[in-house]
């Protein structure tokens, strides 16, 4: 069996990221931002506690996607890869955080 290095990496650094909210960014839309402020607690908890990773989901099982129902609604979040020179473009390689900054966005499901 092989080992990929890098995707354990990526992945590595997107939970890190998603869990403690570090690394990059961290974008909330204006469909999560008008929920109640408690409401928005609990899915920021669900976020960074999130851990029911799927292939249908996480086609590349970098733990860079993931969606849950909240009060009927659903939630999804994101992570993306962008340069450090501004946030313009990809990353070279998601694998080097040196060169990769993530953004971190939740939003509802219909503004995906």
């Amino acid at each position: 069996m092989e080992i990929d290095i890098a995707l354990d990496r990526v992945r590595f650094l997107n939970d890190e990221a998603r869990k403690h909210f570090t690394d990059g960014r961290v974008v909330v839309t204006p469909g999560i931002l008008a929920l109640p402020e408690d409401e928005q607690y609990e899915v920021s908890y669900r976020v960074r506690t999130f851990d029911e990773f799927a292939p249908d989901s996480d086609s590349w099982d970098e733990h860079a996607f993931g969606a849950f129902e909240h009060n009927g609604r659903t939630v999804c979040w994101r992570i993306e890869y962008f340069d450090r020179d501004g946030g313009t473009y990809g990353s070279p390689d998601p694998a080097d955080p040196y060169l990769t900054q993530r953004v971190l966005k939740i939003m509802l499901a219909g503004e995906y």
